[in-house]
């Protein structure tokens, strides 16, 4: 008989998906031969046991067991359906209704975010303690304005903003009673952290990832699809680290060329650069980004940028430095390496980028968990390509160590 978990995770999947308009409801969408649902929880049961209440649309519910039952195996004991409401709330209040007696941590997930790594959902309840909820997030990157209609009114300051994600974690009777709360008062709230912090309550955020985005639209659905089929695609051995004995910290050496001559802006060291002219490649460019993968990758032993993020993978085109960084920080962690520190310097006669160092190595930081961060920049006195300000060369050295 299984051990009663003191964790439960409530998979919110009652959703119509009007916006991805497939003729069914979103969950039950298929990504390649198994649907939303049942990859959203293949990473639920890959995480540690807890008890999984399956949140369904009503007249879904032998659809949502079928999927319940093929993906829990085993643990199928620790799982259940519930019908959902008529708004998210309702089908969160109802998953509550579901809880055990001894469960005290609540975490409560998003079946659209079919992609979150099971290491995310299992980070988000490892943090949960006291009365503070936990939000994964992943940073802005893009730069944002605030409009007026047709009108631009101005910049607003992403360091401020970061991008919310679930698996969102609770102490179970706060939450319970700020759903009562919620409740009565008739409020909506756009997700669990918001209501909760509604409540009087602190939430703190933990890095998010990549792969958690949320499948709405069918250009989010075809994302997911391209990620699931390079998956398939890669090489049975990788991306396993070499075989060493040494168990001490590991350093690599990462480079990157671009030539100026891509299209809109300049994106560099996670950072956009109005007015400066854009750097071409396959994603947006972004040298030291690409640099500091290179080191990561190769201090754990796992190849190069070109086999995880090259011109083969056509999801990452356009892909700015947090997903890139993300990405392999989530390598490297199945991989058994946890990132020590990196350091990247970048030769070119623009853009200036003192005034804006720390803001790059904050973006850069975040990006790979809170891992240390450092860039400098030089010229090269006019010698060779960056010297004649035809593009921009970069160096970067990272440190791992295994976990």
């Amino acid at each position: 008989m299984l051990p009663v978990p003191d964790t439960a995770i409530i998979v919110v999947a009652a959703g119509s998906g009007t916006r991805l308009d497939a003729g069914a409801p979103k969950a039950f969408v298929g990504i390649d031969s198994h649907s939303i649902l049942r990859h959203a929880l293949d990473a639920v049961f890959a995480a540690a046991p807890a008890q999984v209440i399956v949140v369904a649309p009503s007249g879904f519910e032998g659809d949502a067991e079928t999927e319940l039952r093929a993906a829990a195996g085993d643990r199928i004991d620790l799982a259940r359906v519930v019908t959902g409401g008529d708004t998210r709330q309702r089908s969160v209040a109802a998953g509550l209704d579901a809880l055990w007696g001894d469960v005290t941590r609540v975490l409560v997930h998003d079946a659209a975010r079919a992609l979150t790594p099971p290491e995310v959902i299992d980070a988000v309840a490892t943090a949960i303690d006291g009365e503070i909820g936990i939000l994964p997030t992943l940073p802005v990157v893009d730069t944002l304005k605030r409009v007026d209609g047709d009108a631009v009114v101005g910049p607003i300051d992403r360091s401020e903003l970061a991008a919310a994600q679930t698996p969102q974690g609770f102490p179970r009777a706060l939450l319970e009673a700020a759903y009562e709360a919620a409740l009565s008062s008739g409020v909506e709230y756009t997700d669990d952290a918001a209501l909760y912090a509604a409540a009087g309550h602190d939430v703190r955020q933990i890095p998010g990832s990549a792969r958690g985005f949320k499948i709405t639209t069918a250009a989010d659905l075809e994302r997911a699809r391209h990620l699931l089929t390079a998956a398939a695609a890669a090489p049975a051995e990788a991306p396993a680290a070499a075989p060493v004995s040494w168990s001490g910290p590991r350093v690599g050496l990462g480079t990157d060329v671009h030539a100026f001559g891509g299209d809109g802006d300049l994106w560099l060291a996670g950072l956009e650069w109005p007015g400066e002219p854009a750097l071409s490649g396959h994603s947006d460019g972004d040298a030291v980004a690409h640099a500091i993968v290179d080191a990561l990758l190769g201090a754990a032993g796992l190849g190069d940028i070109g086999e995880h993020f090259g011109t083969a993978h056509a999801e990452y085109a356009g892909a700015h430095a947090a997903v890139f960084l993300a990405r392999t920080r989530e390598l490297l962690e199945e991989a058994g390496f946890a990132i020590g520190n990196v350091s990247a310097q970048f030769q070119g006669n623009r853009p200036r980028f003192s005034a804006r160092r720390a803001e790059a190595e904050r973006a850069l930081s975040a990006a790979l968990g809170g891992a240390p961060v450092t860039v400098t920049a030089t010229t090269t006195d006019g010698l060779g390509f960056p010297g004649r300000g035809e593009g921009i060369a970069v160096t970067a050295v990272a440190m791992v160590y295994p976990r």
